[in-house]
């Protein structure tokens, strides 16, 4: 590397598709000096993904091993310690993988990396004999990490227990997800939502985590006593036929929007009325700094961590369908000045400016030691 050349990061993902981790990282990504600190990616699939264009377009180089398709462990291992042998530029790894990251950091270490950053962005994990696995998995990668983040108190103490850790916010770029009424009325023309509908909304992956046939019995029941509400489900996953499967057995097909992946998200807080987000857990959701920011009143599970409260907009539930239900019909979503919310977040650390530079200063001198 020339001295000009900017410093390269590792960053260790599952892979680059569209959801609250991967925004967050390449929020980081976009609101860094790219002229001193380069991200890189070491994913776990061979397919390419959401964001691996942009990544390509800004610079950064996507290393894929085939773990996720094969689960071939020890391919995994003889191929990643031929990567770290053969890519002596890294000298600072930041894993976002919890259940194999002391794997990985086993492999760095031995190949003399010597800072290795561990990042926690989730409070548990779901009760399936999978999630029993990775809980195990977990419990030595505090052991060979050197540096411990975490996005919420709640997820550092459950990944490191009694070791310290620094509170790295999941930021947002305040000024993408400001309310626009002119994205308001699109929308809800674009999706046949009239504007006297209530509109709920729900932004995440598809699976067990996010609990949607949850918030679609919920909404169920809420409109037996209010036709006029609306939901809206933005995402993909691997539980999406199930949710299909539910909204037929609902008879709720004219009641329930997919919109499957879009790129363009941030102007859809705009078009809803309510945020729901009964997740089962969570770290600290991106989703709910970026609704709040639109000024969109949020109804989150009382599990999620209170971190997440930077405004007067979010009440927390406890995951009860007949409490969910009569919060969807009695919630008074009139008469609230919507932008008056952007400055909330904008002066907050949760905006992207401020998490950015502080992590470019951080890497600059890491990769010094």
């Amino acid at each position: 590397m020339e001295n000009n050349d900017p410093i390269r990061i590792l960053q260790i993902v599952p892979n680059m598709q569209m959801g609250g981790l991967e925004t967050f990282i390449m929020n980081l990504y976009r609101n860094m000096d790219r002229s001193k600190v380069q991200f890189d990616f070491l994913v776990h699939y061979q397919a390419r993904k959401f964001f691996d264009d942009e990544i390509d377009d800004k610079g950064g180089k996507i290393y894929h091993f085939s773990l996720r398709d094969n689960n071939n462990i020890i391919k995994y291992i003889k191929e990643l310690n031929k990567f770290y042998k053969n890519h002596p530029e890294y000298k600072v790894i930041h894993c976002h993988m919890s259940s194999i990251g002391f794997i990985n950091f086993l492999i760095a270490k031995k190949n003399g990396i010597k800072v290795r950053i561990a990042h926690s962005h989730n409070s548990s994990t779901d009760s399936s004999i999978k999630g029993k696995v990775k809980r195990i998995m977990m419990l030595p990668y505090k052991y060979v990490s050197t540096i411990n983040y975490a996005c919420s108190t709640e997820a550092g103490k459950y990944l490191y227990g009694n070791k310290p850790f620094d509170m790295i916010p999941n930021a947002i770029d305040p000024k993408k997800f400001k309310f626009d009424e002119k994205n308001r009325d699109n929308l809800r023309k674009k999706y046949n939502i009239d504007k006297s509908n209530i509109l709920i909304g729900h932004i995440g992956r598809f699976n067990i985590q996010k609990n949607h046939e949850f918030l679609l019995d919920s909404f169920s029941e809420a409109l037996k006593e209010n036709d006029n509400l609306r939901l809206m489900l933005i995402g993909d996953g691997e539980l999406m036929p199930n949710v299909k499967k539910r909204i037929h057995q609902l008879n709720l097909q004219n009641y329930v929007t997919l919109t499957g992946v879009v790129d363009d998200s941030w102007k859809y807080y705009s078009a809803f009325d309510i945020f729901a987000l009964p997740s089962i857990f969570e770290g600290l959701p991106v989703v709910g700094v970026e609704a709040q920011c639109s000024g969109v009143y949020c109804l989150f599970a009382d599990n999620i961590t209170k971190d997440v409260e930077i405004s007067d907009r979010i009440e927390y539930l406890k995951l009860n369908k007949t409490v969910w239900k009569n919060k969807f019909i009695n919630i008074d979503t009139k008469n609230r000045n919507r932008n008056s919310y952007f400055n909330c977040i904008n002066k907050s650390d949760f905006n992207i400016n401020k998490i950015s530079k502080y992590l470019e200063h951080e890497y600059l001198n890491l990769s010094k030691k």
